[in-house]
């Protein structure tokens, strides 16, 4: 049962921002989009009851309870980012906003970027370590819960993959901003 509290948690996200965003833009009911995209967490603390419910009830800790873990530490992370950039979509799609910002090409702002990305999935994936200690502290059976430990310390992979991204960025400028500044010191040339 976790595993579909964690799909409706996700698809109730999507469904939450889209009627915020369609309050706010469509109808011009500005409080209440505010209102609906402020409600969000609220899916995050159903998603908490639903597992210590479903630990507290005898169920198997495993997977889906690390899942439902990382899934309220991305939320916590990375939602407000997620609703700011749905946000910004919207209001362009509708002609009423510039286009969300892309990602810098530059050396430095590329770096500084993918750090600040890479820094935001250590800060999720502790949370959900904490989330993950809330379920071991209130099951109160380390080894019923092995199960959960060992999951969220084999994802410790995926944080240290996703390292990659700020250390390519660091050493391997963009091609992209190479060509640009090559176009910047030719057009310079001719303009002297």
């Amino acid at each position: 049962m976790l595993f579909y509290v964690i799909i409706a948690c996700e698809v109730g996200f999507w469904l939450i921002a889209a009627a915020g965003l369609a309050a706010r833009y469509l109808l011009k009911w500005r409080r209440v989009g505010a209102i609906l995209l402020l409600s969000t967490p609220l899916l995050d603390l159903t998603l908490l009851a639903a597992s210590i419910w479903d630990l507290r009830s005898g169920g198997e800790a495993g997977l889906r309870h690390a899942l439902a873990a990382v899934y309220l530490g991305y939320t916590i992370v990375f939602g407000r980012r997620t609703i700011t950039w749905a946000d910004a979509k919207f209001a362009h799609w509708l002609g009423r906003g510039a286009p969300p910002p892309k990602p810098p090409t530059a050396w430095m702002p590329r770096f500084r970027y993918e750090l600040k990305f890479w820094l935001g999935i250590v800060a999720m994936y502790a949370i959900a370590w904490a989330v993950t200690g809330l379920f071991v502290l209130i099951v109160g059976d380390a080894e019923a819960t092995g199960p959960v430990v060992e999951q969220m310390a084999g994802w410790a992979a995926i944080v240290a993959v996703a390292a990659l991204w700020p250390v390519c960025a660091l050493l391997f400028p963009s091609k992209r901003q190479e060509r640009t500044e090559e176009a910047g010191a030719s057009w310079s040339r001719e303009r002297t």
